[in-house]
């Protein structure tokens, strides 16, 4: 299960078109092995729709936001894309019952989870057709969700942006993948061709991206924050809120060296979040590079511009293909 599938379509038939399909394509009906991150005030309806339709699976991030905000964005997807899509959904959100309401009255293919344990979710959601799939960052936890009837997980490495556990995604994803029995999706670190064929090396089914989408065309953040992400370097990138239990991933700034500050000087958990409430949105979409949160992974180094989602995607599945076949060439001997 999950064997990654290459098929080269004879050019005097097909074209020439090369396709990369894996046991991910068939469970969510796309093109590509290829999941957009649900991040928070950055995955709107106009990216995850230009994903969904360029192959992927494109995810509305609902995160803290109001019910009605996404009742709105669900709508305009749908009018925007007739392909598979997916809602992710903060289970810490104070909305999380409501915004699982609007998901049974207006159903979508997918919905990946994060935050806590989707449990009292599943069945209802699978009933309707909806595909159930949290993200973890450990053993333990994916063994735990599996127990509750989800269809595939996504494991995550300390490499992503935003919310992270302790262990990187090459050592994580060959655990969960041999420690349980349904489709496991790599990510953190993923940026192009090298890593889709990397987590598929590890057996994953494909990968979940996030931080190369913040610079798609599609997407809605402010300019500001695509600009940070394009002139950031290898080491941008600093983990604050580990004293709290939620540590973050984000660009460095005045706000995460004001996290630094509070947590060396052991100023409580409590007040150490205070300043972190509303953060997200003051970066994502007023713009406040500076004392706002700039989620981000660490491959935010090597986003130099902005593309359209399709491009990318593009970019992806042809540069994996190149990358299979130099490996073909340099490792694999006829004898």
């Amino acid at each position: 299960m999950g064997k990654p599938d290459i098929k080269e379509v004879n050019p005097d038939t097909g074209g020439g078109l090369v396709l990369i399909r894996t046991a991910l394509c068939d469970l969510l009906n796309i093109e590509y092995p290829i999941i957009q991150g649900g991040m928070a005030w950055v995955a709107t309806a106009e990216l995850a729709a230009a994903v969904s339709n360029a192959g992927g699976l494109g995810i509305i991030g609902s995160g803290a936001a109001p019910p009605d905000w996404l009742r709105e964005q669900l709508r305009l997807a749908k009018k925007l894309t007739n392909k598979p899509f997916g809602v992710n959904v903060m289970l810490r959100s104070p909305y999380v019952d409501e915004i699982m309401e609007i998901l049974q009255a207006e159903p979508v293919a997918v919905v990946t989870t994060g935050a806590g344990n989707p449990g009292k979710y599943v069945l209802s959601l699978r009933r309707l057709g909806t595909k159930v799939i949290p993200v973890v960052s450990s053993v333990a936890l994916a063994k735990r969700l599996i127990r509750s009837g989800v269809d595939a997980l996504i494991a995550e490495g300390m490499e992503s942006g935003g919310h992270i556990g302790e262990i990187s995604t090459m050592a994580l994803v060959p655990q969960v993948v041999d420690a349980v029995d349904i489709p496991v999706i790599a990510a953190g670190g993923v940026y192009d061709g090298r890593g889709l064929i990397a987590t598929l090396s590890l057996g994953a089914v494909g990968v979940q991206m996030g931080t190369r989408f913040i610079c798609a065309t599609e997407c809605t953040v402010h300019p500001k924050v695509k600009e940070a992400v394009m002139k950031s370097k290898d080491r941008d990138t600093a983990v604050s809120g580990a004293s709290t239990g939620h540590p973050v991933r984000a660009l460095r700034n005045k706000l995460t060296r004001q996290y630094e500050e509070m947590e060396k000087n052991n100023i409580t958990s409590e007040e150490i979040e205070k300043i972190g409430v509303g953060s997200l949105r003051r970066a994502m979409v007023e713009g406040d590079v500076a004392y706002g949160t700039v989620m981000s992974g660490q491959v935010c180094a090597m986003v130099h511009r902005e593309q359209p989602a399709c491009e990318i995607i593009q970019d992806v599945v042809k540069h994996a293909v190149e990358v299979l076949a130099n490996l073909n060439s340099k490792v694999v001997k006829k004898i």
